[in-house]
């Protein structure tokens, strides 16, 4: 769980640069402009880069004439996602039904933050452990001493920060929803450092870690002032977007480094992990805040005697979402989120396989990893490119998605043959690499859908990506963050809930950005234009930076004790914010013209 991190990590990032396509149509060697204002150009110009009207002008036209519109102007096309929302609610619903389809759409997206939650926490974040796991960089107590903060920033960071920076990938895939990304990256760096940070301390007054909060709120400044420069010269080049990928590493660097200093300091040299209070929760933390845990009942349901379970039944078990004796047990709100986690989990249980290293077994379950051998390749095929290369006709004969099958069956069956019931194979560690790729297009699905979506919410209620961006897309994927911090903090540890409000952002703002931009690039392609015409753009800006240096400023001047009034100010300075951003939107708040 330790020195992979860099490995698996750019395996990562590899990956997502596969999973998400270039909808450019740009000349060569002229630079990728993405719009981070409104969806329609300032000055109220109905003609949008040469692609005619541009589709936020739908509305205010007769709903006679709505389907029309969307089907014949190019920029209300959507280049990637399996549904077309923006024709969905303009064409299918009649004009009298739009709030329905509005009230639709909403319960939709909700679901969608269910699917990239349920998808990151029990099965990408499990896979990545794993890998790092079997990976098997580090082989004695000193090395995983200096390596378990590496994989707290790495892994954890990766793992939590999954659903975040594949949606910013996705938006900076479309010049139409590149501020969707500035505005959830930014406007969920202000939610964290605030709302989440203000409220740790009022549930539970502590003293923060000075050093690490030092640390990292100075890099997070660093990533914020750099952000800020690259808005206002309006563009970013291959060397800022590695520049922000290389500042990451360094900040990776820097964490072990800092480690191995305080343990010298405190005379412990190597000591193993166990006497050293991480700034991130530990697994079996992690379990506990989670309420997951799988000792719960102890050894009362063990059985006497070992008993052999025929395939059949491993598989059903396997197949089950649900824990009856937990279900009976916990209150009617735990019960109804449940229902509606069920259909999500059951499909990924189908579609992904999962390799516990902390399990005697590994989690190996013979007959559902035999079959996650045809469901996982098929599921990677049918969700890459919305399923463009999986319905792709070979010679105009066969699918790809036939050949799949083909090949996913033949390999089931040769691994259901050679291997038992009882024992995982030598090459388990196979299925984490392929669990971590299915739960990874399975992210990348739901974050295109997400995208999508908010895309079109924006163009019902005319509101700018930006909004929509620091707003929804930075709630829903800040909300799971929100709990477990919480959570963490009642528990005991709100230390570590605290740490990890500015240590996560980092990899979200970092890498989203950098990741995010470079995608956008090609050989004939180095310059990515950013054209920041919102004053929303500047004011989200400013407020994070503001946010940043109260925080930096005011927790040493209270001795690192961080209590009430403390969490009072920045709740109290977000909702200022909040009220300031919208007031902005509808053009309350707006620059003169000059």
């Amino acid at each position: 769980m330790r020195p992979a991190g860099a490995l698996s990590l750019a395996g990562a990032l590899s990956l997502a640069g596969v999973l998400v396509g270039d909808s450019r149509a740009q000349p060569a060697g002229t630079p990728l402009s993405l719009d981070l204002g409104r969806t329609v150009p300032p000055g109220g110009d109905a003609l949008s880069h040469g692609r005619g009207p541009d589709c936020w002008e739908v509305r205010k036209r007769n709903s006679s004439e709505w389907c029309r519109f969307v089907r014949s102007n190019p920029d209300c096309r959507l280049d990637s996602g399996f549904l077309d929302y923006l024709e969905g609610v303009f064409c299918v619903f009649p004009p009298r039904l739009l709030p329905l389809a509005i009230t639709l759409y909403a319960l939709w997206l909700l679901y969608l933050f269910i699917i990239l939650g349920v998808t990151a926490e029990k099965f990408f974040c499990p896979n990545l452990s794993a890998i790092s796991t079997n990976l098997k960089l580090s082989h004695n107590v000193a090395v995983f001493s200096l390596m378990f903060p590496l994989h707290g920033v790495t892994f954890l960071a990766f793992g939590n920060g999954a659903p975040d920076v594949f949606s910013a990938v996705v938006a900076f895939s479309d010049p139409r929803t590149a501020g969707l990304a500035i505005g959830a990256i930014f406007g969920a760096g202000v939610f964290v450092t605030t709302v989440v940070a203000g409220g740790i301390a009022l549930v539970k007054p502590f003293t923060a870690a000075s050093r690490p909060f030092l640390r990292d709120v100075i890099f997070y400044m660093v990533a914020v002032f750099l952000t800020f420069m690259i808005l206002y010269f309006g563009r970013i080049t291959l060397g800022e977007a590695l520049g922000y990928l290389g500042l990451y590493v360094f900040y990776v660097f820097t964490v072990v480094l800092c480690t191995w200093i305080h343990r010298r300091q405190r005379g412990d040299g190597l000591a193993p992990p166990a006497t050293w209070e991480p700034e991130m929760p530990t697994d079996a933390e992690e379990q506990e805040s989670s309420g997951t845990n799988s000792g719960d009942y102890g050894e009362e349901y063990q059985p006497l005697l070992p008993s052999r379970e025929t395939s059949l039944r491993i598989l059903t078990t396997a197949l089950s979402p649900l824990d009856y004796r937990k279900w009976r047990r916990k209150p009617w709100y735990w019960r109804l989120f449940k229902v509606f986690k069920v259909p999500v989990e059951l499909v990924l249980l189908l579609t992904v396989p999962v390799v516990d290293p902390d399990k005697d077994d590994l989690n190996w379950k013979r007959p559902l990893n035999c079959l996650h051998v045809l469901t996982s390749p098929l599921l990677c095929v049918l969700t890459l490119k919305s399923g463009a290369y999986g319905l792709y006709q070979i010679q105009g004969i066969f699918p790809v998605w036939g050949l799949v099958t083909l090949v996913g069956s033949f390999l089931a069956i040769i691994t259901f043959i050679t291997t038992s019931n009882e024992e995982p194979p030598k090459y388990h560690c196979v299925f984490a690499f392929l669990g971590f790729l299915a739960s990874a297009m399975w992210i990348n699905a739901a974050a295109t859908e997400l995208v999508n979506i908010l895309r079109t919410l924006g163009i019902i209620f005319q509101l700018s990506n930006t909004v929509l961006g620091l707003t929804l897309l930075a709630w829903g994927n800040s909300i799971g963050d929100t709990f477990s911090d919480l959570t963490m903090a009642r528990q005991g540890y709100p230390r570590m809930a605290f740490s990890a409000c500015f240590g996560g952002i980092i990899f979200n703002i970092l890498v989203g950005v950098g990741l995010g931009c470079l995608l956008q690039m090609t050989s004939s392609q180095l310059v990515v234009k950013l054209e920041p015409d919102s004053l929303l753009v500047w004011i989200l800006a400013g407020a994070l930076g503001l946010s940043l240096v109260f925080s930096f400023v005011s927790v040493p001047a209270q001795c690192f004790q961080l209590g009430k009034a403390y969490g009072v100010c920045l709740i109290l300075y977000y909702l200022a914010f909040l009220c300031v951003a919208l007031l902005t939107e509808f053009r309350v708040i707006h620059l003169s013209a000059v």
